[in-house]
């Protein structure tokens, strides 16, 4: 039997949604407005450029001959699984199951592009003089912010229930 979404985990299922949804309408605005490798300076040190990533994060694999496209998908259903256990477990613990439902959105939204286009879209480019940070997207960046909530989730422990020390 098919067990029916808690509303807390509606919620948390809700922002990976979104952040799904972001991911691929920016993707969508700059897959349709720049050319491959078009780059337009929006400031000093940020401009806006169309690449496609074969590779996993820094363009890991990105060489690989093609395989890594299904493996990486493979990784991100596996990762689906287990954040949406998670998730399951934790709903009512707002800060761990925020961290994960931004990671999830992010591992969703790469999945997606993997799938249907063989690659990622990035487009979000920071640099400086010598210095340049490789692009991402939206996806990317709440994968990243929810690893770094995670982490930061970790460290703070969990409060004392009440009446113990």
């Amino acid at each position: 039997m098919l067990d029916l979404p808690t509303p807390a985990m509606r919620k948390w299922l809700g922002i990976a949604f979104a952040v799904i949804v972001v991911d691929h309408l920016t993707k969508w605005w700059v897959s349709s407005t720049l050319d491959y490798q078009e780059l337009i300076p929006v400031l000093p040190f940020f401009s806006l450029v169309l690449v496609h990533n074969t590779g996993a994060a820094f363009s890991f694999l990105a060489d690989a001959g093609g395989w890594q496209r299904w493996f990486f998908i493979a990784v991100g259903v596996v990762a689906t699984v287990i954040i949406v256990r998670l998730l399951k477990r934790h709903a009512h613990e707002p800060r761990l199951a925020f961290s994960l439902a931004l990671v999830l959105g992010g591992a969703l939204g790469n999945v997606v592009d993997r799938v249907v286009l063989g690659h990622v879209v990035d487009f979000l480019y920071f640099h400086y003089r010598g210095f340049a940070w490789p692009a991402f997207n939206v996806a990317d960046s709440a994968i990243s912010v929810g690893a770094a909530l995670l982490i930061w989730d970790s460290l703070r422990g969990k409060p004392a229930a009440a009446g113990q020390p």
